[in-house]
């Protein structure tokens, strides 16, 4: 099975140390977010765990615990965009921190395990489409080298994201049109390709093959299984948006526990819930941010390796 560390939090930035106890205890618990009393008991035995998927937008505090997953194999999703403090209020600078700490992680773990995301993509005053053309060129250029792929996607507007947004900026917040779309996806796979990056998009629709651009797959059976050095029984994972391309895995984290405060993110509720939910945490417990409660009820999730190890004729 796949670990996904985490879609709904920075696990890296914010938690390496529950999660780095939760690998010596061999095992965590996650919480239904949609049945509050129901938990899942997730093994973390390396005979399932077949990779983990880190997600993050500052690994910082997870370089001195890298050593600690070597038995595992994983990459990273990186999210780098050119958004100001206004909309990633608790990101440290672009420039100076977090570019460093992308090359630094590439070097210790190799540029193939470790992909740039440029998302989501979407449209102010001062984020124009000249001012998206202009930061993805800075940041390619720093990065070229250190990753062999960038996925980038465009905003999907909600009414809790957009208001967060719009208060922040002052003004109108919007998706780019169709043809904003095209018009910056072509100026954005041209410097992709200058850079030594393969170009994908991030469960959107639109089809913009015709610059060199296909459909990805965050949590990509191909990639996983060229990591792993063999194929992956796996299937399309059904929970996710209809045109996410990811494969079935398992969720580590909670929702309403990311610190980063990003105006667009769709999994914080609020600052106050962050706040709340934050201050639970506890290193020593089973669940991220939170305890096991009168009325709980553990199931025991079912894993299993989705490796496929059987010798087709081509592979003889």
């Amino acid at each position: 099975m796949i670990l996904s560390a985490s879609r709904r939090t920075d696990i890296p930035a914010f938690y390496s140390e529950w999660l780095s106890e939760r690998f010596r205890e061999g095992y965590l618990l996650v919480r239904n977010p949609m049945n509050f009393h129901q938990l899942s008991r997730i093994c973390l035995n390396p005979d399932v765990i077949d990779c983990i998927v880190f997600w993050t937008k500052n690994p910082l505090n997870m370089l001195p615990r890298l050593h600690e997953f070597e038995e595992y194999p994983y990459y990273f999703q990186f999210t780098l965009t050119g958004y100001g403090r206004e909309i990633e209020p608790g990101l440290p600078d672009k420039r100076s921190v977090l570019i460093p700490a992308f090359q630094e992680l590439s070097r210790r773990i190799g540029r193939g395990r470790v992909i740039w995301r440029y998302d989501p993509i979407f449209l102010t005053g001062r984020y124009t489409m000249e001012y998206h053309e202009r930061a993805f060129a800075e940041i390619a250029g720093a990065l070229s080298g250190y990753t062999g792929r960038v996925v980038i996607s465009f905003l999907d507007i909600y009414a809790k994201t957009q208001r967060n947004m719009e208060k922040a900026v002052s003004g109108r917040v919007k998706a780019p049109s169709i043809q904003e779309m095209n018009e910056l996806a072509r100026k954005l796979a041209s410097l992709a390709r200058r850079f030594g990056m393969q170009i994908q998009t991030c469960a959107e629709q639109i089809d913009l093959e015709k610059y060199g651009i296909r459909h990805g797959a965050c949590i990509d059976r191909e990639y996983i299984g060229d990591l792993l050095g063999c194929s992956l029984k796996a299937k399309k994972d059904h929970g996710q948006r209809l045109f996410c391309g990811c494969v079935e895995s398992v969720e580590a984290g909670t929702y309403h526990t990311c610190r980063n405060g990003c105006r667009y993110c769709y999994a914080n509720d609020s600052a106050e819930a962050v706040r709340r939910m934050s201050s639970r945490y506890d290193i020593h417990s089973p669940l991220l941010c939170g305890q096991v409660e009168e009325g709980d009820r553990i199931t025991e999730r079912r894993m299993k390796s989705l490796k496929d190890l059987q010798i087709s004729l081509e592979d003889l």
